[in-house]
């Protein structure tokens, strides 16, 4: 059995997509992440600007995220996070949030498996275990829950 234990909520503010176009894979496009906040039980910071989120929109219409961000905790320690999922829901939908219209989270399946990446000794823990995330997409953030799989 599985159980799943709160880490932290992130609220990461992103810029406008870099619409990139239809390629062999899908179409392409490029989020730039510009910065944000990290509140939880067992993490705590600030998102740095610089990161990316990669997404394809397959011609099933699923999207797949690839993002890389890092996180800044009070004690300065900066923790590199490379978060891979995927994002579905009605096409309607699907086609609002990327025009970056409001949508209903719950018309959406938003989920992603984070993995971490730090050289200090106090966030080790980070990188012994798996990680599952919830999200839903606003049209400046997004925001995510991580949880550690126990």
């Amino acid at each position: 059995m599985l159980n799943l234990a709160p880490v932290a909520d992130l609220t990461i503010q992103v810029g406008e997509p870099i619409e990139i176009g239809t390629t062999v894979a899908g179409f392409r496009r490029l989020i730039p992440i510009v910065g944000g906040e990290v509140r939880g039980p067992r993490l705590n910071g600030r998102v740095l600007p610089g990161g990316a989120d990669c997404q394809v929109i397959r011609t099933d219409g699923v999207l797949e995220l690839r993002a890389q961000y890092v996180i800044e905790t009070p004690e300065l320690s900066r923790i590199l996070i490379d978060n891979s999922g995927v994002r579905r829901g009605p096409e309607e939908a699907m086609e609002r949030l990327r025009r970056g219209e409001v949508v209903d989270p719950s018309l959406i399946y938003f989920r992603t498996s984070p993995r971490f990446e730090t050289g200090d000794p106090n966030y080790q823990w980070l990188t012994r275990s798996l990680f599952i995330a919830t999200g839903a997409r606003r049209p400046d953030r997004v925001e995510l829950a991580f949880f550690e799989v126990l």
